[in-house]
């Protein structure tokens, strides 16, 4: 153990050893500054300053003027340079040429005047209109804002269509065929498991989000956690001083009915900045299934026919409120809570069919379960943040609190009939469920830039985990429920993690580089306290990683990154609970899940930044994995988490936005890519499963007027496996038309997701010796009309975005 340590001491103290060296290139007194001013001599804030290279244009630094429209550059090499200043709605400017020596080191460039463009204004209402799917250097982004496809629709559906991802029967997230994705909000992770990512997502409107990232290989800054990288939902913001909102209103009809509204606020002073939001919405959402299975034992063949449907109720209530209060101009200390208060309901219908062939049934078993939830949760912020100096050094300090609580109560009424229909065994069961998570977190974070070309971060987080799972399974007997201590179960999980990272930037002329480490010690113990065994674990682990970037040529740009990462399993996982659909279909935990772990490698081309091409590898070890097995003894199907030995991805993505006239462009994106899972040893015998895959997404997008816009999206998935899975193809195409009014301060969009009602899910068996064919089929035609209206001041700046200290934890959260 000790020689971890040492390691991590030296390399720690190598990197900043060698950026401190390098730090002594600058001139410390050398100075420019300026204020920027309207054309009536009122200061401009929040413009963007650029220091640009004389010589050929390269940006050395960058700056935002303050309130008062005052901007300073402090500690630069000398040089020849230029100052570029740019805001939207105004002209952009650039100043002359002037020099920076030892002997002549303070520039005054006085007041810059810049003018209002309105022509340029209305050229941008028109044209610049961003595309659905944007290609930036390290991340793909999904605009959602700019869409009508995504009108009325919630966040879970809108991330289905984002490229290279996908959801299984569950709603697992999976991207670029990997599960494992870390799901953050505003760069401040969920903390919650894949189920209540899910069920977030499923209940946040679509109206809520600006931009979906993509972001395949994160750096030593992000938390460890999540092998396929980084989902970040950023949320709307208000976008001088006064205050300003947006009203939401929305309803949608497919076979059942979905509605929604909310409203968000923004006020801004020279002091505060006041913001929030709410949400609510109501959906019902149904969905079928088939599942076909036959069971070879040693002297007969048992075939089982199971038809089910569901209907899911939902209301949703989502808020948050923050302040950010303005000390001076380089302390700002934030306030931040958000949460959400949602109830449903939900009521299967299963009817099993069993016999000697599936058209000769001896037996059958009816199953209608009834079930409620109510889920709550609450996030506590407080965040602190200073500019130490004029060469930019900063720090900020992050204290979370986060309280999670859910309650599941289901009713199984299970009827056994006879080939005559004649009942045999009736039986009633209930499950209630209340499950309580208490997540704290303290984080750190450090900015210190060296000069121009070169940047430190630096930082430590710790998080505590508490978990309290208590499984109450009740049988009715003589007309009283009785506990069965059998099948009832309280399970406790702590964990504590602490971490530590260093970042290290540097900028060449034509190649920037970033080296990073990051080093995280894990303690947990799982506790299963009505069998009384606990599961203990403490160890080290060490992520670096590495991202090069080269710049070719004017056009031309090349990407080379890898990192390490890890993945713990999530906090339902590791709970021993059996959750059943009815006797012969069931769920149950997996407490003596490991960690799986991740090296990822990626080499990236970029052709004038707008075209790209990446290749990924990446091989992970004992990968969790959701398998479905055959449980012999009972003749049932069971889902659970195993361990695999590995997994191994190779991937090809292809992103091309074009524009095929002034009203009509498209963003097309190609993924390519082989997942595969090898497994010597699964349940007694051998897994090597695997198959090339096949991923298309088009969006278009057509300028019909200056008011109207209309969308045409398509995607195709081909065949791919997953574990124990083979899942079949999926496809779909949805529209939209959205249309402005009242000076673009309103906005009507109309949408039809799946025109064609083909998205389906056909699942089957890649574990030998297990036969049986699912169909799953959601509710996923679904007309939308969405209304939206902006009022006050649109110039308003928007809130900070920040990233809390609670991110990983949350995104292991489950029901």
């Amino acid at each position: 153990m000790k020689h971890k340590y040492f390691t991590i001491t030296f390399i720690f103290l190598t990197i900043f050893s060698v950026l401190t060296v390098s730090a002594q290139t600058r001139i410390s007194a050398a100075k420019i500054k300026g204020r920027v001013l309207d054309e009536t001599k009122k200061p401009l804030d929040f413009a963007t300053i650029s220091l640009l290279n004389a010589s050929d244009s390269a940006l050395v630094r960058t700056a935002v003027s303050g309130l008062d429209g005052s901007f300073l550059f402090e500690n630069l090499s000398a040089g020849n340079y230029n100052v570029s200043v740019s805001m939207v709605g105004y002209r952009k400017l650039k100043t002359k040429d002037f020099t920076i020596t030892e002997a002549s080191p303070a520039k005054d460039l006085g007041e810059i005047s810049v003018m209002r463009d309105n022509k340029m204004l209305g050229e941008v209402t028109v044209r610049a209109v961003k595309p659905f799917i944007e290609r930036k250097i390290d991340r793909l982004v999904v605009n959602v804002e700019s869409s009508s496809v995504a009108t009325g629709s919630t966040a879970l559906e809108v991330l289905q269509r984002a490229p290279g991802v996908t959801l299984d029967q569950n709603d697992n997230i999976a991207m670029q065929g990997k599960q494992g994705v870390l799901v953050m909000l505003d760069g401040k992770q969920t903390y919650m498991s894949s189920a209540d990512v899910a069920n977030m997502l499923r209940n946040m409107p679509s109206s809520q989000i600006e931009t979906i990232e993509l972001i395949t290989n994160p750096s030593a800054k992000y938390d460890a956690a999540g092998n396929s990288g980084i989902i970040n939902i950023k949320t709307k913001k208000s976008n001088t001083v006064g205050t300003n909102g947006t009203l939401t209103a929305g309803a949608g009809m497919g076979d059942n009915y979905r509605g929604n509204g909310g409203l968000s606020l923004n006020h801004r002073n020279k002091n505060i900045n006041l913001f929030g939001n709410y949400n609510y919405s109501t959906r019902e959402q149904g969905q079928n299934m088939i599942i076909d299975r036959i069971v070879s034992g040693s002297n007969v063949t048992t075939y089982f026919g199971q038809t089910g449907s569901f209907i899911r109720d939902n209301d949703n209530n989502n808020f948050k409120a923050g302040l950010d209060i303005f000390i001076d101009k380089k302390n700002t200390l934030g306030f931040l809570v958000n949460g959400y208060l949602n109830s449903g309901s939900e009521l299967y219908n299963n009817t099993t069919l069993i016999g000697r062939s599936f058209t000769q049934t001896d037996s059958s078993v009816i199953a209608i379960n009834d079930a409620s939830s109510r889920y709550r949760s609450m996030a506590y912020n407080a965040n602190y943040k200073t500019i130490l100096d004029t060469a930019g050094k900063e720090l900020s300090i992050d204290l979370d609190y986060s309280r999670y609580k859910g309650n599941e109560n289901t009713l199984y009424d299970n009827h056994f009939y006879n080939a005559n229909g004649s009942v045999t065994a009736p039986s009633f069961i209930q499950n209630n469920t209340p499950s309580i998570i208490n997540i704290k977190a303290v984080k750190l974070d450090y900015s210190m830039p060296f000069s121009k070309t070169m940047k430190m971060e630096a930082g430590l987080k710790s998080s505590w985990v508490k978990t309290d799972n208590d499984f109450q399974f009740e049988r009715l007997l003589n007309n009283t429920w009785q506990n069965d201590p059998g099948r009832s179960n309280q399970f406790i999980y702590d964990e504590n993690v602490n971490a530590g990272y260093l970042n290290l930037n540097k900028q060449y002329k034509s190649t920037s580089v970033q080296l990073g480490l990051r080093a995280e010690q894990t303690n947990s113990n799982g506790n299963s306290i009505t069998t009384a065994k606990e599961v203990k674990r403490s160890y080290i682990d060490i992520f670096p990683s590495v991202f090069i970037n080269q710049t070719l040529s004017k056009n031309h740009d090349l990407g080379v990154s890898y990192s390490r990462r890890i993945d713990r399993p999530s906090y339902d996982a590791l709970n021993p609970f059996m959750f059943f659909l009815d006797q012969y279909t069931y769920n149950q935990g997996n407490p003596f899940l490991n960690p799986q772990y991740t090296n990822n490698f990626e080499l990236s081309y970029n052709y004038k930044k707008t075209y790209s091409l990446t290749f990924n590898y990446s091989l992970t070890r004992d990968v969790i994995t959701q398998v479905l097995l055959p449980d012999t003894a009972k003749k049932a199907l069971f889902q659970t988490n195993e361990n695999l030995d590995k997994q191994i991805n190779y991937s090809m993505n292809l992103n091309a936005p074009i524009s095929l006239s002034k009203w009509w462009s498209t963003s097309n994106n190609t993924s390519v890519f082989y997942m595969g899972f090898r497994s010597p040893n699964l349940r007694g015998q051998e897994l090597n499963s695997g198959r090339v895959v096949l991923q298309l997404n088009s969006q278009h997008k057509f300028i019909i007027s200056p008011s109207i816009t209309g969308e045409l999206n398509g995607d195709y998935t081909s065949p791919l496996e997953y574990g124990t899975l083979k899942i079949s193809s999926q496809y779909g195409l949805d529209l939209g038309l959205s249309k402005s009014f009242m000076k673009k301060k309103a906005n009507i969009k109309l949408a039809l997701s799946d025109i064609f009602d083909t998205r389906e899910q056909k699942i089957s068996s890649a574990y030998e010796g297990l036969n049986y064919n699912l169909v799953q089929k959601n509710e996923t035609r679904i007309g939308r009309v969405t209304f939206t209206y902006r009022f006050g001041k649109s110039e308003i700046k928007p809130e900070r975005r920040r990233s809390t200290g609670l991110e990983a934890e949350q995104s292991r959260i489950k029901n």
